[in-house]
């Protein structure tokens, strides 16, 4: 009979040597349930090979960029005597990246020149903090970016007049409603799509069928916010714009004249862009003293019109200062409409006249002083 070859048996300073893992680190990994526990022998704890596997395969999966979290879990399938072919490919789909972008590095220097040129310290730790910014262990100099295109966003922000307090806590307010967009679209795809995988440890074929799934949802979950925020921005954005940016002016009366002041201190009349800043005339004017009003005429420009000061004093005084150059425009129009029924109407009496003289043989009167109202 084959006599087996002894163990190895290490302690635990041993096999962090052996691994390249801290002492530190061995006790994080027991205690997360990714390292068996060591055989207790007395008051020492022994570690074999199999410690020593697990360590190395450990190190090889974190080297791949999987998390712990999903490590944990292929170990367990792994222990429970499953391939990890498709295990793998399952969480290589899950824990990769879900965007093209990719990260990049900045310097301090082309760093504080993004935002201004001016160093400051409270914002990197704040973008630090946030995780737009990474530091680069060894190098004081320079970060890594997660995301070149979110900290675009921030300096195109902040060259616009944001300060980087309020950008700051705009992207804090901003991820966490994103989070929560991401978790209701997953609970969507766990309760629609993934259900059958999810009450017990997925066979070599259902992980890969996941993975498959997995690969085809990627990109639904960014589209169909892409497509969402589109037609929120084209609804709301021209809505808000519009009310801030036209609707809430001054309301502009057409057709009417304002008084406006002028650089000698008289009032003229504005046009219908002017309309609503009248400003009172000097209560000390003298009554001989005259203020230029606009001739009433369509709204296409202002000319100046001397009108008596206390003409102007009264017509505010009946009708209040904001119905004055309104009153005006109005008596002025009123006045032209009166004169030209005069007109017309002396024109029709003198042509009729002139009809009745032609078969009595006499002459045509003189009607020009017939009165204003017939």
């Amino acid at each position: 009979m084959t006599e087996q070859p002894p163990t190895a048996e290490y302690r635990i300073e041993d096999l962090a040597h052996l691994s390249g893992a801290t002492v530190r680190t061995i006790r994080a990994y027991q205690d997360r349930g990714l390292l068996p526990r060591p055989e207790r022998r007395g008051r020492a704890n022994v570690y074999d090979d199999a410690h020593l596997a697990r360590l190395r395969q450990i190190a090889a999966l974190l080297d791949r960029g999987y998390t712990l979290a999903s490590i944990k879990e292929l170990l367990e399938a792994w222990d429970a005597g499953l391939d990890l072919g498709g295990v793998l490919g399952l969480v290589a789909e899950i824990d990769g990246p879900w965007t093209d972008e990719q990260a990049s590095r900045i310097s301090r220097a082309d760093l504080d020149s993004a935002f201004g040129g001016t160093p400051d310290e409270a914002a990197v730790a704040e973008a630090v903090d946030l995780g737009v910014l990474e530091r680069v262990r060894g190098r004081d100099d320079e970060f890594l970016v997660p995301s070149p295109q979110e900290l675009a966003v921030a300096a195109e922000l902040h060259s616009a007049g944001v300060p980087l307090a309020a950008i700051a806590g705009h992207l804090r307010e901003l991820r966490g409603q994103v989070e929560h967009i991401a978790s209701r679209f997953l609970d969507f795809t766990s309760e629609h799509i993934f259900r059958p995988y999810l009450d017990h440890s997925p066979t070599e074929a259902e992980a890969e069928e996941a993975a498959v799934l997995v690969r085809r949802l990627r990109p639904l979950a960014q589209q169909t916010v892409d497509a969402e925020l589109a037609r929120a921005m084209r609804t709301l954005a021209t809505r808000y714009l519009r009310h801030h940016l036209i609707e809430a002016r001054p309301p502009v009366s057409r057709g009417t004249a304002g008084v406006m002041p002028t650089a000698d201190g008289t009032e003229r009349a504005g046009d219908a862009a002017d309309a609503g800043r009248t400003v009172p005339a000097d209560a000390s004017a003298p009554p001989s003293a005259t203020v230029p009003v606009a001739a009433p005429r369509p709204a296409t420009g202002t000319e100046p019109l001397a009108l008596p000061a206390e003409t102007v004093q009264a017509v505010r005084a009946l009708v209040g200062p904001e119905n004055t150059a309104a009153f005006i425009a109005a008596a002025a129009h009123r006045e032209v409409h009166a004169r030209t029924m005069d007109t017309l109407a002396v024109a029709a009496a003198r042509e009729t006249a002139a009809a009745d003289d032609r078969h009595t043989g006499h002459d045509v009167p003189d009607t020009t002083d017939v009165p204003r109202h017939l």
